[in-house]
């Protein structure tokens, strides 16, 4: 029954979808963006709404839009990026026949949803590359890299070579790191590297839990399984949610790859708390309880209000 429901239910709303926008155009004598931007709860309630209505469009100039701001999107720079904006304002009014003496708030409105949007798309992109770019030991910036997020996490320790057992002390599997980024790439260190840069204090709490005797697990290693938790967070949509509202709340005008890390901070933050709560009985564990916390966080992200804190306090280290 629920299968046949997975399959009739796309088929009926594509039929009846139609009827019940000309009854609420002909009711309201609003278009069906103009309802969403005017009624809808700013954030990812709207942006999602507005962003499903652009995508199943009949009209040809709104398909073209949408199929021309895809392909630019992953390429384009953030003073380009605000221009979909305005383009995007005036092709919908020009194809829905709003007059903007009459609805002077449409514009802006749409306007901030579109941003949003195509924002989200070129973050997309954004870190696709990065998980794309192996990490190479010729490659002197990847090499510093590395080697900084070892200052950062152990400045008390130095390294006594580039190929160590000492790597082991921060939660890589041998003796040389770079054989670990081969799923997440460059990805997985610059989140590592982000984490312990940017909330210092909070990378060596977590680092210290992951050295508990009898509930430790291997830092590095899990963080980057949290790469791929975020990652795949981000490519599935269901992370929409978390940056649609996050443009709202901060006044920004898209997401960038900065807020892809931070979000990657929090997911480190909060799964060493549910790790430790977890109580596991060893490190066989682990993804049992990873699979727990990463149903947690898609649960959080079905609800439109969502958006995952980075206040990443800790009282002592």
């Amino acid at each position: 029954m629920f299968l046949l429901d997975r399959i009739l239910m796309p088929f009926i709303f594509s039929y009846i979808r139609p009827f019940i926008k000309w009854f609420l155009h002909a009711f309201t004598r609003l278009s069906e963006l103009q309802r969403i931007c005017y009624g809808a709860v700013d954030g990812a309630s709207r942006t999602r709404q507005v962003e499903r209505s652009l995508t199943l469009s009949k009209r040809p100039k709104i398909r073209r839009l949408v199929l021309d701001l895809d392909e630019a999107a992953p390429y384009v720079n953030n003073a380009e990026l605000l221009e979909f904006a305005p383009r995007a304002a005036r092709i919908v009014m020009q194809a829905k026949r709003i007059k903007s003496n009459v609805h002077p708030d449409f514009a802006r409105l749409f306007g901030t949803c579109v941003t949003s949007i195509w924002g989200y798309r070129r973050l997309m992109h954004q870190v696709e590359q990065l998980r794309a770019e192996r990490y190479d030991s010729d490659n002197m910036d990847h090499e510093q890299k590395l080697l900084r997020l070892w200052q950062l996490l152990m400045p008390e320790a130095p390294l006594t070579g580039r190929v160590s057992k000492q790597w082991q002390d921060i939660g890589f599997q041998g003796d040389d790191p770079k054989t670990d980024f081969r799923g997440m790439g460059m990805l997985g260190l610059e989140n590592l590297l982000y984490f312990a840069t940017a909330y210092n204090d909070a990378a060596k709490h977590v680092l210290l839990h992951s050295m508990h005797p009898t509930l430790g697990y291997t830092y590095a290693i899990v963080g980057i399984n949290l790469t791929s938790m975020a990652f795949n967070l981000v490519k599935t949509g269901a992370a929409k949610t978390h940056f649609y509202n996050l443009v709202v709340q901060h006044r920004q005008d898209f997401s960038t790859v900065e807020d892809f890390h931070k979000l990657y901070c929090y997911l480190f933050f909060e799964f060493d708390r549910f790790w430790m709560d977890s109580d596991p009985r060893n490190i066989m564990d682990f993804r049992e309880i990873y699979q727990s916390f990463e149903i947690t966080k898609l649960e959080a992200l079905h609800n439109d209000s969502t958006v995952f804190k980075t206040n990443l306090v800790v009282e002592s280290v």
